[in-house]
């Protein structure tokens, strides 16, 4: 039987990432488009959306960009399916369909890829265990399938075999979905979350399941989220990054396995551009393309070679 394993600690990886992207550029770039989440006073000129229907008051960032009508293709896999989104802002899923998260009215698999009915004007998916999330260029959000949890934040537990709107919830810029739960950034750098909350991953300090989007407290400037089975974590503008949920396997990096119910900082983890979760572990990019990961590592998941207990690095 294999050992599993795990690092309490931020492991660094390996740098794969530059010559590819040039992350400094890109955050110089985010923070050109997007100045209100880097810190800056709004001009009045940097809205990438209508504020009229994305909840903003100001000149700030009110969505995602959306240039001439088409938005960058984004792919997202979940638990035996899988999403994409074109350029024109349809989304086409395909696979397991057993709690209708592909959106098509249905629980019939699909052995190759479907256009969602009825939804359009789409700029970024994600797809969770058993359900799926759609943000559109106007700042809502759209979920479909498994409900178990209320991570469909729509205030029941019902299952939906179409994309239905997160009543409340406007003025998004980003999200992300795993298992149970699902979490929303707005353009003012707050972090929303509901769904299942039995460890603690919707950050709001207790353990209580929310039906509907709740702001996880005292968490602000944030430009990204990424959601793992039952953790969650967020990178900030200042490229700190901050996680919370459970931490048996010391997936939330800050050396211990305590759960966390409140985002918690991840000592000494700076200058992140990008991040992602899995079942118990996490990964960072930072702006300098050198890749980071710490949690279970029972299946060599962290990188680092050989299988190791606590503290890894790279020989």
């Amino acid at each position: 039987m294999k050992t599993r394993t795990h690092s309490l600690v931020l492991v660094g990886l390996l740098t794969v990432l530059s010559g590819c992207i040039d992350f400094g550029q890109e955050q110089s770039g985010f923070c050109q488009r997007n100045p209100v989440r880097c810190g800056a006073q709004s001009t009045g000129s940097e809205d990438a959306g209508s504020t009229s229907d994305s909840g903003t008051t100001g000149g700030e960032d009110a969505g995602p960009t959306v240039d001439g009508g088409f938005v960058e293709p984004q792919v997202s896999a979940g638990g035996g399916f899988s999403v994409a989104l074109k350029a024109d802002g349809t989304v086409w899923a395909w696979g397991d369909n057993e709690y209708g998260q592909l959106g098509d009215g249905t629980t019939t698999e699909r052995l190759t890829q479907t256009q969602m009915p009825g939804l359009t004007g789409v700029a970024a998916v994600a797809a969770g265990g058993s359900h799926s999330l759609a943000l559109k260029a106007d700042g809502t959000v759209w979920a479909w399938g498994n409900n178990g949890s209320g991570q469909l934040g729509d205030g029941t537990n019902t299952q939906r075999l179409t994309p239905t709107q997160v009543p409340g919830l406007t003025g998004v810029a980003a999200l992300a979905a795993d298992s149970r739960h699902s979490l929303a950034v707005k353009a003012d750098g707050t972090v929303w979350a509901w769904g299942n909350n039995g460890s603690g991953q919707l950050g709001d300090g207790t353990t209580t399941q929310r039906l509907t989007p709740t702001q996880v407290p005292g968490l602000t400037g944030v430009i990204a989220v990424a959601a793992g089975t039952n953790h969650s974590l967020a990178v900030k503008a200042d490229g700190t990054v901050w996680a919370w949920g459970d931490n048996e396997y010391g997936q939330l990096g800050d050396g211990t396995t305590t759960e966390r119910l409140t985002p918690t900082q991840v000592p000494g983890l700076t200058g992140v551009a990008a991040l992602d979760a899995g079942f118990a572990h996490s990964l960072a990019v930072k702006g300098d393309g050198t890749v980071w990961a710490w949690g279970d590592n029972g299946a060599g998941q962290l990188g680092d070679g050989p299988l190791c207990q606590g503290r890894c690095r790279l020989g």
